[in-house]
């Protein structure tokens, strides 16, 4: 029976043609619907299996990023926008552009020392006196330290590219040089790869840094972090294979590494090895890990060391230097014999309850995105308050404006610490000097140094980190406050010694 009997059958007894046809309508847009739904879903589930369209062959040579983008596309958009971040609450530097001339002033970040005149005392004697700028996106890493004054004006080692450039190429190849066996197709990991790589890495170390410079072109690419052939992330800077091989030797309790501690409970075999132990939510911190650390060069070979022989916290770090007998310049005021702090964002987000949750960094910096079916994490690294709603709120459920004022009641209250403690070490530098100046003996001043290398440490540590105290809150300030009460004890010392206590400059009213 045809559709039009049918309806005129249904009219006559007593339902409406245009009900029937209504009806008829409804049921044929629902099946094309769910047709269209169904092509939807087998189209998402093809776009997630297929995520990955192999144009080039990547292999230990790859060191382009852009070659890696032909098969990543996703990724390398967000790699190439770290050029474009946005300035931070706690001074990221906007990314400006690389060549000079380009943009207002010499496109550089902005100056600390010109922000902050109090570190030019600090640092006095020092290459940080000289230049010392905010840090900028990843894009700029490389070009950044070339263009510092401190690699210009002070000769620096091949040590200082551990951090600023995709060098596992450069020390494959300086190892092969070397006499190092294999060939550079060999997988890293390898045996012979490994071999190349640490040789090479030695040989550069002590190289003269505007040599070292010339045999890398690009700021960390794809394989500093990843396999070329299987993707999965992995360690490949020698120095932090070697400083969490360290740390898992210590006793410094590191619930937040459970592999470490599986490591340790199963007899301590071997050395600890990531590539071979973390879990893939580990190393999502650890290959971030390999340079946001503290750090020093060790030696006449300058071997990039990390200080976690005793643990991760200030104190424990502290410990170490004391016992090597390690500091990086005597004070050209005070004469006291100072460390300098690089940029420990692991080791203090080691202390707080992000890592204590099993949060990773990529989980913030790099949050997970989706482009239809495919979900990715965004290599746009940057902070996470400029995306707040994938990299805070997939947790933390309040609103952007909530999550913003905690962060900032956090900074500023750091930041406000943070000011204390660089006037007190001030103020401990200007009695020691003024001591000095009375004809007071070392002998006479051994404590007051002593107590300045102590809270300049602790003081130096938290502005050479980048999360103005949001990766660690409480143990923030408890570092702080011990610079500042370091920095007064050394104070009353100097005066002791003869010295005059300095009027200090004005201080910020509570929480400013």
């Amino acid at each position: 029976m045809s559709t039009e009997q049918t309806a005129g059958t249904k009219a006559r007894r007593g339902v409406p043609a245009a009900l029937v046809w209504l009806v008829a309508v409804v049921s044929m847009a629902g099946t094309v619907g769910a047709m269209l739904l169904f092509q939807n879903i087998q189209t998402r589930k093809f776009e997630a299996a297929s995520s990955v369209i192999r144009i080039v062959e990547l292999t230990e040579r790859t060191v382009d990023p852009a070659e890696w983008g032909k098969n990543f596309p996703r990724q390398y958009d967000g790699y190439v926008r770290t050029s474009d971040n946005p300035r931070a609450r706690a001074g990221l530097s906007d990314s400006l552009p690389a060549d000079e001339g380009e943009h207002e002033g010499d496109g550089k970040a902005v100056s600390k020392l010109d922000e902050n005149p109090r570190l030019k005392t600090i640092f006095n004697g020092y290459a940080f006196a000289i230049d010392y700028r905010e840090r900028r996106g990843h894009a700029f890493m490389l070009h950044d330290q070339r263009e510092t004054e401190r690699v210009k004006q002070r000769q620096q080692p091949g040590a200082c590219l551990n951090c600023h450039a995709s060098n596992v190429v450069a020390y494959r190849e300086a190892g092969l040089k070397a006499g190092a066996p294999g060939t550079l197709d060999d997988p890293l990991l390898s045996a012979s790869g490994r071999a190349q790589l640490f040789k090479g890495w030695e040989n550069v170390n002590p190289m003269p840094y505007h040599e070292a410079t010339g045999l890398v072109s690009h700021p960390v690419t794809c394989l500093d972090c990843h396999d070329p052939d299987s993707m999965r992330l992995r360690i490949t800077k020698p120095a932090f294979l070697e400083g969490i091989a360290a740390l898992a030797r210590s006793d410094d309790a590191v619930p937040h590494l459970p592999s470490i501690e599986r490591w340790r409970a199963s007899g301590r075999k071997g050395e600890y090895d990531p590539n071979d132990l973390a879990t893939r939510q580990e190393m999502r911190s650890m290959s971030c890990a390999q340079c946001h650390v503290e750090y020093y060069f060790k030696g006449n070979e300058k071997r990039l060391t990390y200080p976690w022989h005793k643990g991760l916290k200030v104190e424990q770090m502290e410990a170490y230097y004391d016992e090597v007998g390690w500091d990086d310049w005597v004070h050209k005021d005070s004469g006291a014999k100072v460390i300098k702090a690089q940029h420990p964002e692991f080791e203090l987000w080691s202390q707080g309850v992000h890592a204590r949750s099993g949060v990773s960094c990529a989980d913030c910096h790099m949050p997970y995105t989706r482009e239809g079916g495919v979900k990715f994490s965004d290599h746009q690294i940057r902070t996470p308050l400029a995306n707040v709603a994938r990299a805070c709120q997939t947790c933390h459920q309040y609103t952007e404006s909530e999550i913003l004022a905690r962060v900032d009641a956090i900074q500023t209250r750091t930041r406000g610490m943070m000011d204390r403690a660089e006037t007190a070490v001030v103020d401990l530098i200007r009695a020691i000097v003024s001591a000095k100046e009375a004809g007071a003996s070392d002998e006479q001043l051994a404590l007051a140094r002593d107590l300045q290398r102590r809270a300049q440490w602790r003081a130096d540590f938290m502005n050479a980190e980048n999360s103005m105290g949001f990766h660690a809150p409480a143990e923030s300030l408890r570092i702080l406050g011990e610079a500042v009460d370091l920095a007064r004890q050394g104070v009353v010392e100097a005066v002791k010694a003869g010295g005059t206590a300095p009027a200090s400059e004005a201080r910020p009213a509570a929480g400013k």
